[in-house]
């Protein structure tokens, strides 16, 4: 197995799927709590590029970005439980192409919700149902993206179930409710019932106030 090592931050949605998906490969490592403003020179040296986290360090060497990180577990650690990714080619890049839809294109379309105004806030609110949507058929009557277990998708997807249930708290909208999007909220349920999800992730109560002084401090520099 050798010497595992996250870099990550508080509650951070990135290192949080790097690190479920090593407690789901029954996988021992050390946290590593990074300072937004006070970057370590570890995190610095491993990853000059972006100076962000989350980064996996597997022996000594760096792994960046939460998506290579978490392919990089599932074919190092292969023989450890259930694969995260699909087996077959076609299903592989069916995964890798939510996993994109969902960091930049939906990620994407909520930070134009969050600080937008007038019509490019509209337009965010438009782009986010377009993707929760097309989420909401995929899941079709599956219990997990995955199918019966947790897997790649899921872990990807716990953005969702968690952090942008909070946002959307902190913000005052709704934006995914059952009503709308009942085989979206269907599987937020499950994932976040399952006992390594509870263990792992954050509750949404801290998130909220985190995210409503980000809100606020943002609305206060523009106006300054």
């Amino acid at each position: 197995m050798g010497e595992v090592k996250v870099h990550g931050i508080f509650a951070g949605p990135f290192n949080k799927r790097v690190e479920l998906a090593l407690k789901l490969k029954g996988i021992n490592y050390e946290y590593i709590e990074e300072d937004r403003s006070n970057k370590s020179d570890e995190l610095v040296n491993y990853n000059p590029i972006y100076k962000q986290v989350p980064v996996l360090v597997h022996n000594g060497k760096p792994i960046c970005e939460s998506i290579i990180i978490l392919e990089y577990i599932d074919d190092t650690w292969e023989s450890n439980t259930i694969p995260l990714l699909p087996k077959h080619p076609y299903q592989r890049s069916i995964a890798r192409f939510l996993a994109k839809l969902i960091d930049e294109k939906l990620m994407g379309a909520m930070y134009k919700v969050c600080y937008g105004k007038g019509e490019e806030k509209e337009k965010g609110c438009d782009e986010t149902f377009e993707v929760l949507k097309y989420l909401d058929n995929e899941l079709q009557n599956k219990k997990f993206f995955g199918g019966d277990n947790i897997g790649f998708i899921d872990i990807v997807a716990s953005y969702i179930a968690l952090w942008f249930g909070a946002i959307q708290e902190a913000i005052g909208m709704e934006l995914l409710t059952k009503q709308k999007f009942p085989r979206l909220s269907k599987w937020i349920d499950e994932f976040l019932c399952c006992r390594i999800v509870k263990e792992n992730l954050p509750n949404k109560e801290v998130l909220v106030p985190l995210y409503k002084a980000q809100f606020a401090a943002a609305t206060q520099k523009v106006s300054s």
